[in-house]
């Protein structure tokens, strides 16, 4: 075998093996096949009566009184989930954003590990001059890597 065959042997040997390792690797830290159409848009529970497997898991769970006072702080609690969502290296949540109304309040950002656990808390305080309607929709929302983007509400009274 001369040199030119046996460098193009190499190479194509090289090639060949790390595409195949690259396949086994995938497989073996995203062993879930994803749902791309969760991802087409924004996902939130369609009856609340019936929830699927996946909206339990995934749509967020917000605590917060059902009424509060003007310009005192309260504690809103946002979980993923009715049962916690797992979180490991090939399947975790990736941030937790509250918004009160359309007006950002917060975000936490999480990291792929199985230690983990995707619920956090904010401290809000709302002026009353910023609820005219005695009214406030909190709006929570997560992304999961495998599953896309989800949203819940609460309602809460401001007086």
């Amino acid at each position: 075998m001369d040199r030119r065959t046996f460098l193009k042997a190499a190479a194509i040997g090289s090639v060949t093996s790390s595409i195949g390792a690259t396949v086994a690797a995938a497989e073996r830290y995203f062993p879930v096949k994803v749902d791309q159409s969760l991802f087409d848009s924004v996902n939130r529970v369609k009856d609340p009566g019936k929830k699927t497997p996946l909206e339990k898991s995934h749509a967020p769970v917000i605590s917060a009184p059902a009424s509060v006072n003007a310009g005192e702080p309260f504690t809103v609690e946002v979980a993923v989930g009715e049962v916690l969502h797992v979180m490991g290296p090939s399947h975790w949540i990736e941030y937790i954003e509250l918004s009160v109304g359309n007006e950002p309040a917060g975000k936490v950002d999480f990291q792929a590990r199985g230690f983990l656990k995707p619920k956090c808390s904010f401290t809000i305080v709302l002026p009353k001059e910023a609820v005219p309607a005695a009214k406030i929709t909190l709006v929570a929302a997560q992304r999961c890597n495998l599953h896309g983007y989800w949203e819940g509400t609460l309602d809460v009274v401001v007086t």
